[in-house]
């Protein structure tokens, strides 16, 4: 996250000045809001491109929840960024660790220059920022995929994004927090959301355990165009992402958008090689992890690295996450959607790779100075802080969120998972009362809403025909992804 300006506000007060009497429109560049604007729209595209990603990964049973998490994180993460996260992570006073309910309720946010981006007045970079967190516990959610309970995850989310991602994104981009005066590079989330999100999808699918099936049934992607449309909104909503990080509509988040693009081609055509080396298949699956891995790799350098960096760190980062699929065959965890390999280990990397190929002259992009770059500028001691970053900030989600998941199973109403026979039947039908296919042949007493035949298939049979479908399923080719 970039703290430079390209215009000097003078704001006083908490609220940045008295909007009866004084125009506080005049302390900041209006090209500048209109770019952040635009690129709080783009990462809000991104939820739903997650969503249609996630569900088009998953088996044709879950495929409305994965849609429904995804949308439902937007909702749940909006109230506790507006209740207290925006102040946990953003408040102008805090110790190294976490910020102070100085802004609870959004209180003195108004025209008071940003804490992180002192061009930009609080209220705008509170909504940008609150889409970064909303789309944090979506990525990480996909890991509840056919058997994790609704409710549960719900909770989960408000409560996840309270005691993890609020810290970790304190220590990265608040002035106060302790990797970021230690001097760690993170433009735009390569530990806040992607390495938190990993990490903490690794510790969810531990915690619920793998699907009864798992080991005896092939999965595959469901829909194929549902991935292919989930990667366009994501890769077109990355450009906010990366690009608003910037803080203004200045050169470096042109070069953020740049390396944006480049990594994610590059990691698309990467994956879609080890692909076709392994099955002779030119996979449309492989070409769309791919590219959100080298988007995922490229997140923390975007506004260090120079375009031709971006390459290699698209085809690292897309090999890297490629071999990481298999891991969790080695390691027996039932991670269903990739997340860990695509997420954690991409977001790992791309924290590494970003001190080695980080350069001044990049930095210096926005009009600042003083800039030291990474190896490329022979600052060495970079890489050192950037493990700093990846380890600290890996651990601290892995085992805060194993611990809060442990608890929340033993709460009464809150078990993570749903009963063996609910999970035959598909948490859409047993958790959302809704499916994407068949609805006449699934649910015969209802045709276009209207009810024609008050008999219905009876539980029983609708089970019997899931258990036939799945073993229909269990003799065609395994996934390549999933």
């Amino acid at each position: 996250m970039s703290a430079t300006t390209s215009a000097t506000p003078t704001p006083s007060g908490v609220n940045g000045g008295d909007s009866r009497t004084v125009d506080l429109n005049q302390f900041y560049n209006g090209g500048d809001i209109s770019w952040i604007l635009a690129s709080t729209a783009l990462v809000f595209i991104m939820i739903p491109g997650v969503g249609f990603f996630y569900s088009g990964l998953a088996r044709r049973k879950s495929a409305i929840s994965m849609l429904f998490l995804s949308m439902m994180s937007v909702a749940v993460v909006a109230f506790q960024w507006f209740f207290w996260g925006y102040s946990l992570t953003f408040s102008h006073n805090g110790g190294p660790y976490i910020g102070s309910l100085a802004n609870f309720g959004l209180r003195q946010t108004l025209g008071r220059p940003s804490s992180v981006a002192s061009g930009l007045p609080d209220i705008l970079f509170c909504v940008f920022q609150g889409m970064f967190a909303a789309i944090t516990p979506a990525l990480a959610i996909g890991a509840a995929a056919d058997r994790g309970r609704m409710l549960p995850c719900l909770v989960f989310v408000f409560l996840w994004s309270t005691i993890v991602y609020d810290p970790i994104a304190f220590w990265t981009w608040n002035p106060k927090g302790w990797l970021s005066t230690l001097g760690s590079y993170d433009f735009a989330g390569g530990s806040p959301v992607h390495i938190a999100s990993g990490m903490t999808a690794l510790a969810y699918s531990i915690v619920v355990g793998k699907r009864h099936d798992h080991g005896t049934v092939q999965y595959r992607p469901h829909n194929v165009p549902h991935v292919v449309l989930g990667t366009v909104l994501l890769w077109f909503g990355w450009f906010g992402f990366n690009g608003g990080s910037a803080g203004s509509a200045n050169i470096r988040a042109v070069m953020a958008c740049v390396v944006t693009h480049i990594a994610a081609s590059v990691g698309g055509i990467i994956w879609c090689l080890w692909d076709y080396i392994r099955t002779r298949h030119w996979s449309a699956v492989g070409f769309c992890c791919g590219a959100v891995a080298g988007l995922v790799a490229i997140t923390p350098g975007s506004g260090f690295v120079p375009p031709w960096a971006a390459v290699v760190i698209g085809g690292v980062g897309a090999s890297a996450c490629y071999g990481a699929t298999y891991l969790k065959r080695i390691i027996r965890v039932d991670d269903a959607l990739d997340i860990f390999a695509e997420h954690g280990i991409g977001g790992m990397v791309g924290n590494i790779l970003t001190a080695l190929f980080s350069a001044d002259y990049i930095q210096s992009l926005d009009g600042s100075t003083g800039n030291k770059g990474g190896w490329l500028s022979h600052h060495y001691i970079q890489l050192g802080y950037q493990l700093a970053d990846t380890v600290s900030c890996a651990a601290y989600s892995f085992v805060v969120s194993c611990a809060l998941l442990y608890i929340m199973n033993y709460i009464p109403g809150l078990s993570l998972r749903v009963s063996r026979d609910d999970e035959v039947l598909g948490l859409d039908t047993v958790e959302i009362g809704e499916t994407s296919y068949k609805f006449s042949e699934e649910h015969p007493a209802l045709s276009h809403g209207i009810e024609v035949n008050t008999h219905q298939d009876s539980t029983e049979s609708t089970k019997e025909r899931t258990r036939q479908e799945e073993k229909d399923m269990s003799s065609r080719e395994p996934s390549d992804v999933v």
